[in-house]
């Protein structure tokens, strides 16, 4: 970890105003971490990930959170870290100069007992410490219950990873939505990677259930919830995933939920084909 950081600190001397607004062919205004690539390699790399790197041919860690403009001075939210995969990434790179924070579902709206929720979110910076080494200060965790005023506006950046159909499942999406809206500055981005459902598919199979959602519902939820679209991105796109799998998307890896059944098949589809998405805190 110590080497990480001397090259890390290293690497921020050498970039200057690494975030950018560039304007895409469609007009849309595309938000990118320039200079923050060999950073981002960086804390891709590191012994933490040893046994996530796997997932990284699925995932693109590296692209999608250039493609967020996750810059490494930055206070960035992590949505629903779970078993910390991201977090094994974003803690290093934020550590020198910037924070992570692990967000956790509002006890008093989740579909089931969420008495242990704030525990989860108070041990969030000891894992990650033990995980990865980082100072103890760069790291926290809270609940999106009762949200402290110091907290409120202060991040640049939110990341949720494949939790929104969960969240329109358990029908938390606008409220969790408008507490992490809540929580960005002026001018903070959010960004969402979400399994995608075909355009044309049926509600009974894009209501959250599958995993899988429709691209322009989700634009519609998050512009209904206080957020305009930045950019979208292909990066974790799959075209080998035909997004219609009678048991969702745990059929596919890492679930494989039908165990051995054509479990070559499966693996050789990859993961799901997902949506990137980038949106703007709007007036």
């Amino acid at each position: 970890m110590r080497r990480f950081m001397l090259a890390l600190s290293t690497c921020l001397g050498l970039i200057a105003a690494p975030v950018t607004a560039d304007a895409a062919e469609d007009g849309a205004e595309v938000v990118s971490c320039n200079g923050c690539e060999a950073l981002l390699e960086l804390a891709a790399a590191t012994p933490a990930r040893k046994d996530d790197r796997a997932r990284d041919v699925y995932r693109h860690p590296v692209e999608t959170l250039k493609f967020m403009g996750v810059a490494p001075d930055m206070k960035v939210g992590e949505y629903a870290p779970g078993g910390g995969w991201y977090s094994r990434m974003l803690a290093p790179y934020l550590a020198e100069e910037g924070h992570l924070t692990g967000l956790y579902f509002n006890p008093d709206v989740v579909p089931f007992d969420g008495s242990k929720l704030a525990e989860s979110a108070a041990a969030f910076p000891g894992k990650v410490v033990e995980w990865t080494g980082v100072d103890p200060d760069s790291v926290s965790g809270m609940t999106l219950k009762d949200i402290p005023d110091a907290e409120k506006g202060s991040y640049d950046r939110i990341v949720l990873f494949r939790m929104l159909h969960n969240m329109m499942n358990w029908n938390i999406a606008d409220s969790e939505i408008k507490a992490m809206r809540t929580l960005l500055k002026d001018d903070g981005l959010l960004g969402v990677v979400q399994h995608r459902a075909k355009a044309d598919a049926p509600f009974s199979y894009t209501n959250g259930s599958k995993g899988y959602l429709r691209q322009a519902d989700v634009v519609r939820l998050m512009e209904l919830n206080g957020f305009e679209l930045v950019a979208s991105s292909e990066i974790n796109a799959n075209a080998k995933d035909p997004a219609n799998w009678e048991g969702g998307v745990w059929t596919l890896p890492p679930q494989f939920a039908l165990k051995e059944q054509d479990k070559a098949k499966y693996a050789a589809i990859g993961e799901s084909d997902r949506m990137t998405l980038l949106f703007r805190k709007r007036d």
